[in-house]
């Protein structure tokens, strides 16, 4: 890099520093050299991602299409969603086959944040884990422990290895993901009770950051509506009042419905996905600064979209995701996070490729967070970032990732 006094100072301001400097030459090889290191520490700085910058001190919040830290710095989460709890077994799948404490070590060794730890409301009630023999494998000490207990466990060690947690209710009972945040037996109250639960339970546990409030509300759920039983919007806000009483340093995570949401310009979307309705209906809390809006996105692997079969795929992409979610963002009404993305394919010929391909540059160009689909193998339409053995890592898979990390880490817990 040669610098170039032209670009700063006009004609009769350089003859001067000139006709000065001449008379000096030390003062002027002082000068050059001065001004050198500020450019080159300025371009050096702008070069850098926010996620170098130093270790993220929690409570979180939001500013504008930012999270940021305690210090006000900006923290970009992305992470792996490793599941299990919400299911028959009501703990972390892969337990059977390897140390809870290696895999949170692995997650952590590729780059990634922040886990996304889905559970059910019937799992967290129950007594034992399901399937799971803790006395033959490397977990022994998590033999004889509730469901929740073995949630602390993983919790606190995630937060010893500066890993953060953000929590989903992701099933009210351990089949299904329901319509709505109430059905399949529970009620509202229990749906927002154990969110109470889970804000005190954690309230000094500082990596767990927050509350992804249902999993890919669909079918009947509407936005902006103002019918009570099926607007998400309005039970959000009900259920995010609730649990900042209780805590008030969680992020509130929201997602989006599927249709039902007045004057959606986009024709269908996937469950979760359809943030239309925060341009007209935004979710209002009354602790500011905590709501993040999380859209999920699959491609063709998943499910064969009709704009995956459109005359300008993979072109159209960009343009639905800007109507469905970035707008967001763009206007910097609130964060987004990508709560849920993945697929098998990452080749540069199948749709599912394509798709992930571009939606990766995309985060990349606009550094978007997200927690990526699955960490476990046994997702059976996405696969995982581990093979099957539960320890191999799928590197195709990764590589791709890797465009998008590291990020900066939590400071590690005591």
């Amino acid at each position: 890099m040669r610098f170039n006094p032209r670009i700063f100072f006009d004609q009769q301001t350089l003859r001067r520093f000139r006709a000065v400097l001449n008379r000096n030459k030390t003062f002027y090889s002082i000068f050059l050299l001065s001004v050198f290191a500020i450019l080159l520490s300025a371009a050096t700085l702008a070069q850098l991602p926010a996620q170098t910058m130093g270790e993220i001190q929690p409570p979180l919040s939001t500013r504008g299409a930012e999270i940021v830290d305690a210090r006000k710095r900006s923290v970009l989460l992305r992470g792996v969603n490793w599941f299990g709890m919400e299911t028959e077994t009501q703990a972390p799948h892969g337990l059977w086959a390897r140390d809870y404490k290696e895999m949170l070590s692995q997650i952590k060794s590729l780059g990634y944040n922040v886990i996304r730890f889905p559970y059910s409301v019937q799992g967290l009630r129950a007594n034992e884990i399901s399937g799971v023999n803790f006395e033959i494998g490397s977990n022994r000490d998590l033999q004889g422990k509730k469901p929740i207990e073995v949630m602390d466990a993983v919790i606190q060690e995630a937060g010893r290895q500066g890993l953060m947690v953000l929590l989903d209710s992701h099933r009210l009972n351990n089949q299904r993901i329901p319509e709505l945040w109430y059905g399949d037996g529970f009620t509202e109250e229990d749906w927002i009770g154990t969110w109470t639960l889970l804000a005190q339970r954690y309230k000094n546990q500082p990596n767990v950051i927050g509350a992804d409030l249902k999993n890919e509300p669909h079918g009947k759920a509407s936005w902006g509506t103002s019918d009570r039983t099926t607007d998400w919007r309005l039970a959000a806000e009900r259920a995010g009042e609730a649990i900042l009483k209780v805590n008030p340093n969680w992020l509130i995570v929201v997602e989006g419905v599927e249709n039902n949401v007045p004057g959606q310009q986009l024709k269908q979307h996937w469950m979760g996905g359809n943030l239309e309705g925060v341009r007209r209906f935004p979710v209002r809390l009354l602790v500011k600064n905590r709501v993040v809006y999380s859209p999920h996105e699959y491609g063709a692997g998943v499910f064969n979209q009709p704009w995956f079969s459109a005359i300008d795929f993979p072109r159209n992409l960009s343009t639905r995701w800007e109507k469905a979610f970035f707008y967001i963002a763009r206007q910097k009404i609130a964060p987004i996070l990508i709560g849920e993305f993945g697929g098998r394919q990452v080749d540069q010929t199948s749709k599912e490729g394509l798709w992930q391909r571009q939606f990766v540059e995309y985060l990349k160009q606009n550094q978007l967070g997200f927690a990526y689909w699955s960490w476990n193998p046994n997702s059976q339409d996405t696969g995982g970032i581990l093979r099957d053995d539960w320890s191999a890592i799928n590197q195709p898979k990764q590589e791709l990732l890797n465009q998008l990390l590291p990020v900066q880490t939590m400071q590690a817990q005591k």
